[in-house]
């Protein structure tokens, strides 16, 4: 495994790092999950994300146990805050100072720890002061109850104005979490610019791109049966825009690099992604331990610049690079 500092910090972490977003506590049974977390621990990945969101806080309870009896010291634990949770009452969501200060709470008691290295906005909440938000945080910092702080799937101007809130409140923002993957590469052209300037990493999210990247989908054919595809509650809809026969026809053609350079399809991808340098990590998740022992063999790859312009010339226009898609994605108001 090889470590990666996180932004303009002195912490570092493991350049895979576990997510447990559509599975655990969900999609699988938490013994399996609990062998996930196991086999990215004998990977050498020590570094593991999770949000209070995830399988209405079930995700971040089969986190905590799976991890029960490591050296607490010797890993890094993010989670994150925003979206309903619980019975989600009016103010069970958002970055208002009461969800941020009762969010922070329940993550620590579900994830059996005193504190988490990095607490992250899960999205920007424009209906709280920005002000209120990053005041808050700060006093989950002073507390004790986390070390950093991070944000998720904001636009450079709100990265900007965050940040520089952060510094003026003696805490510091480190980190952004966005999708990106050679198929979606919106922030390219103005987040990554603005984190570097800032000293912010990117903590990549779908570096396979929701699994169209492994090749497992083919042109003109139903996707297999219990794939991602064919789930509504695990990732249907976010996939759907890549399921079309010109982006699958294409992705059929990176199989000969990934051939030609001996990794699989999805070492391939997130491989990928680690090139850039503003990348700190790729979250991998996975429904069997074979999957995180493929994808670790990721780590410490070097694509050579004649690949990366091939993958380039490959892809074509099916990559996805508009910046405004940030915004677009993100929700204008809190969603209950």
């Amino acid at each position: 495994m090889e470590f990666r500092y996180l932004g303009n910090s002195g912490l570092k972490i493991s350049e895979i790092t576990y997510g447990n977003w559509l599975t655990h506590g969900s999609q699988v049974e938490n013994e399996t999950a609990t062998q996930c977390v196991r086999a990215a621990l004998d990977a050498g990945i020590s570094t593991f994300d999770t949000a209070d969101v995830y399988a209405n806080t079930k995700a971040e309870s089969v986190l905590g146990e799976a991890l029960k009896g490591e050296r607490r010291e010797s890993l890094e634990i993010f989670t994150k805050v925003y979206w309903p949770t619980g019975p989600q009452g009016k103010n069970d969501v958002g970055l208002s100072r009461k969800h941020i200060m009762e969010s922070i709470n329940g993550s620590l008691q579900r994830l059996q720890t005193d504190y988490v290295d990095l607490y992250q906005a899960h999205r920007y909440d424009t209906e709280t002061p920005l002000e209120e938000t990053m005041q808050a945080f700060a006093d989950v910092v002073r507390q004790g109850k986390a070390l950093y702080i991070g944000v998720s799937e904001w636009t450079a101007q709100q990265l900007r104005a965050g940040h520089a809130l952060a510094k003026e409140l003696g805490i510091q923002l480190i980190s952004s979490q966005p999708q990106y993957s050679m198929l979606w590469r919106v922030i390219e052209d103005e987040v990554v610019p603005a984190s570097r300037e800032l000293g912010v990493s990117q903590i990549v999210w779908s570096p396979v791109a929701q699994g169209v990247l492994t090749g497992k989908y083919k042109p003109g054919q139903q996707p297999p049966e219990g794939s991602r595809a064919t789930d509504e509650k695990g990732g249907a809809n976010m996939i759907k825009r890549f399921m079309n026969d010109d982006v699958l026809t294409r992705v059929q053609d990176l199989q000969p690099v990934a051939d030609d350079l001996g990794l699989s399809m999805a070492q391939l991808a997130i491989a990928w992604v680690l090139q850039n340098d503003n990348v700190a990590a790729a979250l991998i998740g996975a429904s069997r331990p074979e999957q995180v022992t493929d994808n670790v063999k990721a780590a410490g790859v070097t694509i050579p610049a004649e690949v990366m312009t091939r993958i380039d010339e490959i892809l074509g226009d099916v990559v996805e690079r508009d910046a405004g898609k940030t915004a677009e994605t993100s929700p204008q108001k809190r969603p209950v």
